[in-house]
């Protein structure tokens, strides 16, 4: 009996592989290190003194490591409820500032936007009071269209690629960081290519350059009144 178990067993794995665990999975020490190797990969042509200079305090990325369910959009709203506690009861509360999200939340596709936008409506989160969740991507949408939305909308969160998030943060007025106290990277998703948010170089340099280099951000995230969560 305990053949024929091993056997299936053989079997299962053969046709469902196991996952290796996310990266974002580890301690805070090790994500820190595993950013900053990121960061070198964008700015190659910088010396160790600059990189240093631009890293990302381990104080100020989250600790998962409790949460050992998957980091699939199935489980987001728990995981945001356990593991980010604060960062709940805020997206619940009736935000003050038009274009003013509490949260920020990068994923590499405008798919992956429109599939976690769905998700972060959910009264769950948002409660009665809370504000809108923004869905910023460049498919389909112009960056004037986005500006005008921003300056009239009341926000709880907004979700978006980190190159429409980036121009936003830079390149306008429109995407105000008063509020701003947590932005989420959706490292553990994969695309077809088996690629996460930051293996891939166009999605990683914007990350690091626009949205994490934007100088309110960054000084947030240096800091501590920013928090990088890495999902």
């Amino acid at each position: 009996m305990a053949d024929a178990w091993a056997q299936r067993a053989k079997v299962a794995e053969a046709i469902e592989p196991v996952q290796p665990p996310s990266v974002s999975a580890q301690p805070p020490v090790m994500l820190a290190d595993y950013i900053s190797s990121m960061q070198a990969k964008t700015f190659s042509k910088m010396s160790g003194i600059e990189l240093a200079d631009m890293q990302i305090p381990e104080t100020s990325i989250a600790d998962t490591t409790l949460w050992t369910a998957s980091r699939n959009l199935d489980q987001l709203v728990d995981f945001i409820s356990k593991m980010l506690p604060t960062l709940r009861i805020r997206l619940s509360q009736k935000p003050k500032n038009n274009g003013a999200p509490t949260l920020l939340f990068i994923a590499g596709a405008a798919l992956r936007v429109a599939d976690i936008t769905r998700i972060l409506k959910d009264k769950r989160l948002r409660g009665e009071k809370g504000g809108d969740v923004a869905k910023l991507f460049a498919r389909h949408f112009k960056l004037e269209e986005h500006v005008a939305y921003l300056k009239r909308t009341k926000l709880a969160a907004a979700v978006g690629t980190p190159d429409r998030i980036g121009k936003l943060l830079c390149d306008t007025d429109a995407l105000a960081t008063s509020a701003l106290t947590h932005i989420i990277l959706d490292v553990s998703h994969r695309d077809i290519k088996k690629r996460s948010l930051l293996d891939i170089p166009e999605t990683r340099d914007s990350v690091f350059r626009t949205v994490l280099g934007a100088p309110k951000v960054f000084n947030g995230l240096r800091q501590g009144t920013i928090q990088l969560v890495l999902l």
